[in-house]
């Protein structure tokens, strides 16, 4: 006999784990992200360390936010993003961590520290995305539920082109499958869940989107400092198609990051990748047979110019 909450759970249509999951548009299980690459000189970085390494980098993403890059730079990341085939997602400024207030920064309110606050914020934030689309970009990291409406209503009335990427931001993690299937219902593309979720947790949350889950496969220190590299194939066959992110455990911060945090984050886009391809070799050696997606591959939100 079912029990009542497994009647209210299959009504919201989170029914636990299936024998088969999704893919991306390519087929591919899965593909490899990058975080934190701050402008076009760590961009540059990471395509070298790659090379070096001998990886493909499907997707890279950036904390301090679009707002702080210049018009020469946004095109600069999305012609280097064309020309490499991988995605460029850039986050959505300005939010609540870069205002006037003290609320953010208060040791309880620092959770909120990466929504939009007031319609001025939010004003500022939809122009912020249209800006980065004019000179390429087609994917964006968003923190916000009334941001993530507001761009889709944008959209919509054809303000901001189709066919955007909605990267829903770490700092939301829904941590379990009803508000992952909600984020999908309003939007959103991807969506990053805790890097400390387990392979059940994992399952579950699969079960109920079809959209790619991101997953910080080691994370930095602020988002637990996570390291599982060795598990890569298990999340892989967990929740495919997934988006396995590099952060770096032990590293300094840099947001907001600069030309005065070049080295740094430099450094540390590489040390990412270097970890990226350690992850690679366990699954090659534990799960043979899961695939990556390739350079360039459907869906990917390669920037246009």
């Amino acid at each position: 006999m079912r029990s009542w909450v497994a009647d209210v759970l299959i009504g919201l249509g989170v029914t636990g784990p299936g024998p088969d999951g999704p893919a991306f548009p390519d087929g591919a299980a899965f593909r490899i992200e990058i975080p934190s690459v701050e402008g076009p000189r760590v961009l540059d970085a990471v395509l070298r360390a790659a090379e070096s390494e001998g990886i493909t980098v499907n997707r890279v993403s950036q904390g301090s936010g679009a707002v702080l890059l210049r018009a020469s730079e946004l095109r600069d990341m999305a012609q280097a993003g064309r020309e490499a085939g991988l995605e460029v997602c850039l986050f959505v400024g300005p939010r609540e961590r870069y205002g006037v207030g003290a609320h953010a920064r208060s040791e309880d309110g620092r959770a909120h520290g990466d929504q939009v606050r007031g319609l001025r914020q939010l004003s500022y934030a939809l122009e912020d995305v249209l800006r980065a689309t004019e000179e390429g970009i087609r994917s964006f990291l968003v923190a916000d539920l009334g941001l993530l409406r507001a761009l889709t209503q944008a959209q919509a009335q054809g303000a901001l082109p189709a066919g955007l990427v909605w990267k829903i931001s770490a700092a939301m993690s829904p941590s379990n499958p009803v508000t992952v299937r909600l984020l999908e219902e309003l939007g959103a593309s991807t969506v990053n869940i805790p890097a400390d979720a387990t392979l059940a947790e994992l399952a579950e949350m699969r079960a109920a989107v079809t959209l790619p889950l991101d997953l910080y496969v080691e994370s930095p220190d602020p988002l637990g400092g996570v390291v599982r590299g060795q598990e890569l194939g298990d999340l892989v066959r967990a929740g495919a198609p997934l988006y396995a992110k590099f952060g770096l455990r032990n590293a300094q911060a840099i947001y907001p990051s600069g030309h005065h945090l070049d080295a740094v984050a430099c450094a540390n886009a590489r040390e990412k990748v270097h970890r990226a391809a350690v992850a690679l070799e366990w699954l090659e050696r534990l799960s043979a047979g899961l695939v990556q997606s390739k350079p360039g591959a459907a869906g990917l939100g390669v920037p246009v110019l």
